[in-house]
């Protein structure tokens, strides 16, 4: 199936030459006006599942955890082809949406929560987890990148909103992956008071998180932002905080179950 996105061409075809901004206070003022067009063009193709390309938001979810850079890649050529850095295609966020589902469907029979636990965990999962974690975070990179990281002097191009918010569920899909799907058959093992499960457990999310954090700092590293390798500081923290919990056999997996029964059914089950 051709890709309605890559008009034709192939996701390796695409070119890697850096977006051109605007080349008038005109064009620019066009591309302000638009974007509530584009929002409300995604919104309407939402539900119109024949319109959507899912064969290439299939290929960008593969290519998330093999190559990163050539879906960014594509996110650039489609600033240059449509003056829009976001997804106008909602394919991806129904991939995401299915997937939340079933995880949360696997963590429910793994965790014993019931058919109510169920639809509460994933009523969290998609609009808290999900949703409204990914706006806090979007927000707050979208400020700090247009109002620090813009380069000198001042050009006409800044960082869409919804292309950070794009930007987190690009990190979020392996996230999720990762500790919703690969370690769920071994969830009722990484859960013990073991060291060595809390090694194992530790280092699964040791890798997710990492995963967020570079697939982050790739999106943001667009020719006109500048120190954006500040982004990938948070990885310290991180490796610090993985360090001293294996070393204090402190098991995040365990947390994590036991925060699921609480927001669930509001007891603690396995601290």
């Amino acid at each position: 199936m051709a890709s309605s996105e890559l008009n034709g061409r192939s996701p390796q075809s695409l070119s890697s030459s850096p977006p051109s901004s605007p080349s008038s206070a005109s064009s620019s003022l066009c591309f302000q006006l638009s974007a509530t067009a584009k929002r409300q063009k995604f919104l309407r193709r939402l539900f119109k599942f024949r319109q959507m390309d899912f064969e290439y938001a299939l290929w960008q979810v593969i290519y998330l955890f093999i190559a990163p850079q050539k879906v960014y890649r594509n996110f650039s050529y489609r600033k240059q082809t449509k003056n829009q850095w976001a997804r106008d295609d909602p394919a991806f966020l129904v991939l995401l949406t299915i997937c939340l589902i079933v995880s949360s469907l696997g963590y429910s029979i793994v965790l014993e929560l019931g058919v109510a636990g169920f639809f509460k965990f994933f009523f969290f999962v998609i609009f808290i987890d999900c949703i409204a974690v990914g706006i806090i975070i979007a927000t707050l990179l979208w400020f700090i990148t247009n109002r620090y990281l813009i380069v000198q002097p001042p050009t006409r191009c800044d960082v869409e909103w919804a292309y950070c918010f794009d930007i987190h569920l690009n990190a979020f899909f392996p996230l999720l992956t990762i500790l919703h799907f690969l370690q769920l058959p071994f969830l009722n093992y990484f859960i013990s008071y073991s060291i060595i499960m809390c090694f194992c457990s530790n280092t699964v999310w040791f890798i997710a998180i990492g995963y967020y954090l570079y697939i982050t700092f790739l999106g943001y590293s667009l020719p006109f932002l500048k120190r954006t390798r500040m982004l990938l500081y948070p990885f310290t923290i991180v490796a610090i905080i993985y360090v001293l919990s294996v070393i204090l056999n402190i098991n995040f997996d365990r947390i994590l179950c036991d925060f699921y029964h609480f927001r669930t059914h509001g007891v603690v089950t396995f601290i």
